[in-house]
């Protein structure tokens, strides 16, 4: 019958890898002195360390006199498991390293600001997989970010939960002009800039009933509220330019944007004035996340900002006040 086990006994598949880097340092030095400096340890320790993983295995791997170290027959079976077992692990170690996994970036839309932010990133770090994703909306894109299907997402950070907002970090970025994208022969087409009370009586589509862009919708209701504008009902999200051209034909119905939204044929894109309402954009992503692709996006959001002036507040703006709190947060 094979030999009881004691409770606390290990297979030797269980061999911690420190044990092994220990076998390993002594294998090649034959001698502990020398084994325990290249691995920055006491020789107590590593002496120590080599009687239990002797132990654990059930096997003396070394044949030790006052005058040499040499392996035995054990220890030169164990060797090559050994550095396969090491080569593993450092190849793991390797895999989730910071930079070593794709950066997964919601950029919303094509077209947009986040595009020109994450452009300019991936000059940064060269070396690294910065990979584009499309959630179209923030509130969208921060359940992926906490779900681990995303990394980083841009949008209005303070148009999400309070304990959503708990788990993220966030950078302003931009306050974006907002704008409408109106058919092209609508009576206000033919205006340079339509004036906010010039919509009064319309109804404009922003997104309600769309789960994932709650945000965006609870900043136009904000903006219409008590200018006599209505935000459409809820309707199916047209996806692609072809469909929402189609749909905007259909329905004739405004569409609130942003002054970057991309040009859709059969339409033109209005900024909006008096007062010019601010859609305030920031880079959002998982508190305690470290990769040197958001330490790039972070930079390089920070570089256009202030080259471009993205965070000047223009002249008759309007913003809701929790907004302007989250986008100047030591002011």
């Amino acid at each position: 019958m094979p030999a009881d086990r004691t409770p606390s006994a290990r297979a030797p598949h269980d061999a911690e890898p420190r044990l092994l880097r220990a076998f390993v340092a002594v294998a090649e030095e034959l001698h502990f002195t020398r084994a325990a400096a290249r691995l920055y340890v006491a020789q107590q320790a590593l002496s120590r360390d080599i009687r239990r993983l002797e132990r654990e295995l059930g096997a003396e791997l070394f044949a030790r006199t006052t005058r040499q170290v040499a392996l035995t027959v054990d220890g030169e079976r164990l060797l090559p498991y050994a550095y396969g077992v090491l080569a593993a692990y450092d190849e793991l170690g390797a895999a989730f390293a910071d930079g070593a996994r794709p950066l997964l970036v919601d950029v919303n839309t094509d077209g947009m600001i986040s595009g020109r932010v994450l452009a300019l990133a991936r000059e940064r770090v060269p070396e690294c997989e910065l990979m584009a994703r499309y959630e179209r909306g923030l509130t969208g894109a921060a359940a992926g970010i906490l779900a681990g299907r995303l990394d980083v997402s841009f949008g209005r950070f303070a148009g999400l939960a309070p304990a959503v907002r708990a788990r993220l970090s966030a950078q302003p970025v931009r306050y974006e002009p907002m704008a409408v994208i109106l058919p092209e022969d609508h009576p206000l087409a033919g205006r340079a800039e339509v004036e906010l009370d010039a919509l009064a009586g319309e109804t404009v589509y922003a997104g309600a009933g769309n789960p994932a862009t709650r945000e965006w919708t609870d900043l136009a209701e904000r903006l219409f509220a008590g200018r006599g504008i209505r935000v459409a009902p809820p309707a199916p999200v047209a996806i692609g330019a072809e469909e929402f051209r189609r749909v905007m034909g259909r329905s004739r119905t405004p569409v609130l944007a942003v002054v970057d939204f991309p040009a859709t044929p059969g339409t033109v894109l209005r900024p909006l004035v008096d007062p010019v309402p601010l859609s305030p954009v920031s880079l959002v992503w998982r508190t305690g996340l470290v990769h040197p692709g958001l330490d790039a996006l972070r930079a390089a959001a920070a570089g256009l900002a202030g080259a471009e002036g993205w965070l000047k507040m223009p002249s008759g703006a309007w913003l809701p006040e929790g907004d302007l709190t989250h986008m100047c947060p030591n002011e």
